[in-house]
Formats: structure tokens, C-alpha cells, sequence
């Protein structure tokens, strides 16, 4: 019996754009759904040098599950010397990042374009 990779679970959507990883965050992200996501964020984090964009904006409710999931990602982004960005427009959200100070190390823009149109050279994002 072979097997394939898992299937992405319905909170998650991965793709490449402009040489980062660029993984959204869809619907809910609660402890189930973080439950789901932790192994493909732990594979994507793990890689040497990743360049990783967290994108928020298809997200309709976030808890301290998805704070989790993000400062695991920039833990393990930062052991393996890459990048992460964050995309995030909800204001609710963006609520949550800035009373927690996580918005202090991981900066969130309105876009993709934002994050990638910027050239890495400028450093606005990178993670040190």
C-alpha cells in the first residue's frame, strides 16, 4: 500500500511565490485547527534557510492557538537562520498581535505584494 503526502487540512493552503513558502492560515484558527497545521508549519520551519510568508487575511477568528502557531514559526525560522513574514489585514486580529507585542518581532503588512515586491536586501522584515 503506498501512501502520499497528507492532505493539507481546510485551514491551510501552501504555495510558492517569488522564492518564499507562502502558507495561509483559512477560516478558524482555533486548537483544532492549529492541532492540523502544526506538522505542515513544522516541515516548512524546518528546512535550512527558509523564507517563509504566514498569510492571516483569509482568517475569520484567531485565538491564542494561532498566536502559538506563530511563535513557533519564528522560533524555528530563526533556528534555521531563514525569514518570516506576516500578512495580515483583520483588524481583530491585528488587535491580538499588537497586545501581545508579537507585531514587535514580526511586523505585519496589507500584502503579498508588500512582502515580496520588497527587495530582501532592505532587511525591513528579516527576521535577526
Amino acid at each position: 500500500m503506498q501512501h502520499g503526502p497528507a492532505p493539507l487540512p481546510r485551514s491551510l493552503r501552501i504555495l510558492r511565490d517569488r522564492a518564499h513558502l507562502v502558507i495561509e492560515f483559512h477560516g478558524e484558527i482555533d486548537v483544532l485547527a492549529a492541532l492540523e497545521i502544526t506538522p505542515f508549519l513544522d516541515a516548512a520551519t524546518g528546512r535550512p534557510a527558509p523564507r517563509i510568508v504566514i498569510d492571516l487575511r483569509p482568517v475569520e477568528f484567531f485565538d491564542c492557538s494561532g498566536l502559538r502557531l506563530l511563535f513557533r514559526a519564528r522560533r524555528r525560522v530563526l533556528a534555521q537562520d531563514g525569514s518570516l513574514h506576516l500578512v495580515c489585514t483583520h483588524p481583530l486580529t491585528l488587535r491580538i498581535l499588537h497586545l501581545t507585542r508579537l507585531a514587535e518581532v514580526l511586523p505585519p503588512v496589507a500584502s503579498l505584494d508588500e512582502v515580496l515586491g520588497r527587495s530582501e536586501a532592505t532587511g525591513t522584515l528579516e527576521i535577526n
